[in-house]
């Protein structure tokens, strides 16, 4: 399958999926010559004339718009977003995760689909409490914990 990455897409992300998922081409929008700047009405049959399959996106806002959705329906490609809020180490980390793990699932879908799909991929919950889990061995000692005499 031949993955194209949106421009939106941060690049460590691409260099993340092509580095774990081989059996795919994966190939990021910037790195094709002319098409930085294209607008997704332009994108969808412009990738699709090009042999791509599937695009990935964080544009959760494509779906929103009219002439975006058209262009989606006629391209034929299947369009895979996955939610990235978060600015920083932290955003991209959560962006690799999200996409790490819910990515591979994607694409066995699609390679099983008898025609167009649109997925989204769940995301890590970014709070500290369902990332976290913090312990202060003076107040909630571990057992076997030595004992602070």
């Amino acid at each position: 399958m031949r993955l194209l990455l949106d421009e939106n897409v941060p690049r460590p992300l691409h260099r993340v999926l092509t580095t774990f998922v081989q059996q795919h081409e994966i190939v990021h929008l910037l790195d094709l010559d002319g098409w930085s700047g294209i607008r997704d009405e332009a994108l969808y049959p412009k990738a699709a004339a090009e042999g791509f399959d599937a695009v990935l996106t964080n544009d959760s806002r494509q779906m929103r718009r009219p002439r975006e959705v058209a262009a989606i329906a006629a391209s034929g490609l299947h369009r895979i977003e996955y939610p990235q809020k978060h600015p920083g180490l932290a955003g991209i980390g959560m962006a690799i995760a999200t996409v790490a793990a819910g990515l591979p699932c994607a694409l066995a879908s699609l390679h099983e689909a008898d025609g167009q799909r649109l997925i989204t991929l769940r995301g890590v919950d970014p709070t500290p409490a369902s990332r976290l889990q913090i312990v202060d061995p003076a107040v909630a000692p571990p057992k076997f914990w030595p004992s602070a005499s």
